[in-house]
């Protein structure tokens, strides 16, 4: 390491690090002679300081023993840790994908979902390869044991002789699967061959450690302090990012990422909105929840629509809320379409799509000419309303009192809206099953 800081010294950082390229005869590595740690003699290491387009630095080093012909070969970061970690989800579709460069860091973890493989972070040293490459290097770290295995434990063996031979398979890409990396460190990286355009087989995200991760890279102090998050501080990093975990695709099971935030709405309350979409099959899913508790009293919210401005109004509804439009005779029942933070206009055309796109009973056998009439006019009214050719009531009736109207008027009253609190009733009560929820004294026998 003395030759680096020589060097960054004398030509700074881009006379050292030069981008990789296979067709540049002046990036030669630099020769140092080291201690083979397997037959004590001397071999040789070069050092290789490069630059990946589109990634960082990195040093490749690599070690060979004339004497014993051991040899090893390893990379390291040349940066720092990086402020977040970074996830590469890659979704292998055919044996091109397989040419892609990998950098993989010690602390990264490799997952192949479909096999449920994973290997676990500080197992193998960090390594600059290609995807078929990462494949190659755990066949061999299976195989390398089998003998002793086949000799100790026949049946352990030949589970594991099965596995390699899935994993072998997967080198054919007859069926897609998924390499997921995921580096706490932020050092680890998978080619992008589109670069800088998106690659549409390849998700990256970012995530906050964990106080374990911190600990196992070495950049927390206080080894007691590993299993304690600073209090206080939860709700306001949820306040100020988007947090993204790791979900399956509810279409098609296959791995995905959910973004959670949490949202504080002026003159209401705090509400969590989670969406998930799945770059496999093309899903897309939103669900709001309340982020307080059910409230003492029910919420009624009625707005008389008189102007296409009132569609932009923004609308929290929960999976507790019903919607009435008087008008149109119309009403959705409690857990219709979910909980949704969208506009006015945007819950309509919901409605729209619920009742008319995607009713099942307007085509095929089951479609009559009365039934697709009402449904095609029912739609039509619906175009009215948002045009503002129309004026309706829409009516929020929420048991829960989680729902939420804007009002365009605040601080002051919407003329055009009123608020209503209401006790519920015990078949409301019951719905939301707070009937049989006993918070106090529920250790006491009766």
């Amino acid at each position: 390491m003395s030759v680096i800081s020589e060097e960054n010294a004398r030509g700074g950082d881009h006379s050292v690090f030069k981008d990789i390229s296979a067709d540049d005869e002046n990036q030669q590595p630099t020769e140092i002679e080291s201690l083979c740690m397997n037959c004590h003699q001397n071999g040789t290491t070069r050092l290789l300081l490069t630059r990946i387009p589109f990634f960082k630095e990195i040093i490749v080093s690599s070690f060979s023993c004339p004497a014993c012909s051991w040899s090893n070969t390893e990379i390291q970061s040349a940066g720092q840790i990086q402020e977040q970690g970074i996830c590469y989800t890659l979704r292998i579709r055919t044996k091109q994908d397989l040419n892609r460069e990998v950098v993989k860091a010690d602390s990264a973890t490799t997952r192949i979902p479909e096999l449920d493989f994973e290997i676990p972070p500080f197992t193998q040293k960090g390594s600059l390869s290609t995807v078929e490459g990462l494949l190659d290097r755990a066949v061999s770290g299976l195989e390398q044991e089998q003998p002793a295995r086949r000799a100790a434990e026949p049946e352990l063996a030949h589970k594991i002789e099965q596995f390699i031979l899935k994993l072998k398979k997967l080198k054919d890409v007859e069926q897609e699967f998924t390499l997921v990396i995921e580096d706490p460190s932020g050092n680890s990286f998978v080619e992008n061959p589109s670069a800088p355009h998106r690659d549409e087989a390849l998700t990256v995200t970012r995530f906050n450690r964990t106080a374990q991760q911190d600990g196992q890279l070495g950049i927390r102090a206080d080894d007691d302090d590993l299993d304690e998050e600073p209090a206080g501080n939860d709700v306001e990093t949820m306040k100020s990012e988007v947090l993204v975990f790791n979900t399956n695709c509810p279409e098609c099971s296959a791995p995905a990422s959910t973004n959670m935030k949490l949202v504080d709405i002026p003159h209401f309350k705090e509400v969590i909105i989670m969406a998930t979409n799945c770059d496999s099959c093309g899903h897309r899913t939103n669900e709001v929840k309340s982020g307080g508790a059910t409230e003492a009293l029910g919420t009624r919210i009625t707005l008389h629509v008189t102007d296409p401005s009132d569609m932009t109004r923004d609308l929290l509804k929960s999976e507790t809320c019903c919607v009435l439009i008087p008008e149109l005779e119309f009403e959705l029942g409690m857990g219709a379409l979910g909980g949704k933070f969208t506009t006015l206009e945007g819950l309509l055309k919901d409605i729209k799509d619920l009742i008319v796109v995607k009713n099942p009973f307007i085509c095929g056998d089951s479609s009559t000419e009365d039934r697709l009439q009402k449904l095609t006019q029912f739609g039509e009214k619906i175009d009215q309303i948002v045009a503002g050719e129309m004026k309706i009531h829409v009516i929020l009736d929420d048991p829960a009192g989680n729902s939420y109207l804007q009002n365009v008027y605040a601080p002051e009253e919407d003329p055009e809206m009123t608020v209503e609190k209401y006790t519920r009733t015990f078949e409301q009560n019951e719905d939301l099953g707070l009937n049989d929820m006993k918070t106090e004294g529920y250790q006491e026998e009766k």
